[in-house]
């Protein structure tokens, strides 16, 4: 998945000579914005040039994909990619650019669940009671995600499918979004990362029910999974990462993948990620890009035999 170019070593020692841009395909308030700007100074400070976040979010998270899979592969363009961007435009959005071909993966960031979120006046304490009361009143409870096609709403799909339920399906463009109308109390419900939800569940303004992995997070042990409610097979995976244009140059790729390594070893990092209900998840190029494939062999396959039907 990953074809670099050769770099001099003259030229990697050069890099960068002027600012790098890292695209987040999400407004602010997401997973993916507030590891862009925990992240991002640190490896300006490291690199000797700054690091400038550009949110451009809309279709998903594909306009931002788009512009990184066009830009310069010269190391000057990069994007925070997450998951639910990744699967979202496989398998359902029409993009003029092969998914798997189009970017040069550096390193995966972090690795957590999502959390099952609802607002603190919807009448249940667990995942049990949630089935039951959806049971009892179809499609009137609604779930907001990060976009249609993204994880957090075929994790909605997921749930419906397994559970036998029907909740209606919300998007927004973006996890910040979802969870300004949760806590209003516009939605009843939403799947946030980790990352997104934890502040608000200590601050008491939602409620978390569940998390979605498989088996109970080490930063959440209080919480079960959904599998644990009475959803026997249910997992949903976040992950968020750090890509470049197809054709990078693999010194830079290799610079920017050693860096990032050694930001995400920080205790400063550490201690932040995990304040935030997520984990430091450093991994190579070669592990990021495998990563990004089976999420798309997995997404699809579910869809299918599932019969999801996506709005």
């Amino acid at each position: 998945m990953v074809a670099n170019a050769p770099l001099h070593a003259q030229d990697v020692s050069a890099y960068p000579s002027r600012p790098i841009r890292v695209l987040v395909g999400f407004q602010p308030g997401g997973g993916s914005d507030l590891l862009a700007r925990l992240i991002g100074p640190k490896l300006g400070e490291r690199l000797g040039h700054s690091v400038v976040i550009d949110n451009r979010s809309g279709a998903g998270g594909t306009i931002a994909m788009e512009i990184t899979a066009k830009s310069q592969p010269d190391g000057y363009t990069l994007m925070v990619a997450s998951g639910s961007q990744i699967t979202n435009a496989s398998l359902f959005t029409k993009v003029n650019y092969d998914l798997l071909k189009a970017f040069a993966p550096v390193s995966q960031f972090t690795s957590e669940p999502y959390l099952w979120l609802v607002r603190p006046s919807l009448p249940v304490n667990t995942v049990s009671e949630l089935i039951a009361l959806a049971k009892s009143k179809p499609g009137a409870l609604t779930c907001g995600s990060s976009g249609t096609g993204s994880s957090a709403h075929l994790g909605i799909e997921l749930f419906n499918s397994l559970a036998g339920v029907r909740l209606t399906h919300v998007p927004y463009k973006g996890t910040g979004q979802a969870l300004i109308d949760l806590l209003g109390g516009q939605i009843d419900m939403t799947l946030a990362s980790a990352i997104s939800g934890a502040p608000h569940i200590r601050s008491g303004r939602a409620r978390a029910l569940a998390v979605t992995s498989a088996k109970r997070s080490p930063l959440f042990p209080e919480l079960p999974t959904i599998a644990e409610g009475g959803v026997p097979g249910y997992e949903v995976v976040g992950w968020y990462g750090l890509v470049a244009p197809h054709g990078t140059p693999g010194a830079i790729i290799h610079k920017l993948n050693t860096e990032i390594g050694v930001i995400l070893k920080t205790p400063e990092v550490i201690t932040s990620l995990t304040n935030n209900g997520t984990e430091a998840a450093p991994s190579t190029p070669q592990e990021l890009g495998a990563k990004m494939q089976a999420d798309v062999r997995k997404w699809t396959k579910v869809v299918t035999e599932a019969g999801i039907k996506l709005q």
